[in-house]
């Protein structure tokens, strides 16, 4: 685990009618501020990478689907530095994932279906704010899974 990363379990009320997926109170661990909610997809095989934000928290929620995540701790001062951590997230267990600035990331859909992420994030995108790398900067196995 990169320090830093924390999970919270998160609830999920069904019914007969569908489904409640609870995302983020004001008050839950990880909440640091509102900027703003974005969704993403990913297609099955695709992969998203590499971002790292330098300032932004990540909030990250797959309601929809499976993606598996990689995370690369390069921050000097880190008591991970140099660490890679891989993780699923689908609604199954029904999870956030707080991710703390500095750490790179990428990610891979894994369900034929849909492919739904979600970040609540603490401050409004900006493109001076992240940082992008080369699918292959970091010496990843995407394949074995």
């Amino acid at each position: 685990m990169i320090d830093g990363i924390t999970f919270t379990a998160l609830d999920k009320i069904e019914s007969d009618a569908g489904s409640v997926l609870h995302f983020i109170k004001n008050d839950d661990p990880g909440y640091i501020g509102f900027g703003e909610v974005y969704f993403s997809t990913v297609k099955k095989g695709a992969i998203k990478a590499w971002k790292m934000h330098k300032l932004m928290t990540l909030n990250l929620v797959v309601p929809v689907g499976e993606v598996f995540f990689v995370f690369v701790d390069q921050r000097k001062k880190s008591k991970t530095n140099g660490e890679i951590y891989k993780v699923r997230l689908s609604s199954n267990p029904y999870r956030r994932m707080t991710v703390p600035p500095g750490i790179w990331f990428g990610f891979m859909g894994l369900s034929s279906e849909l492919n739904l992420l979600s970040n609540q994030a603490d401050i409004v995108h900006d493109p001076n704010e992240v940082e992008r790398k080369d699918l292959n900067a970091f010496q990843i196995d995407w394949s074995n899974l």
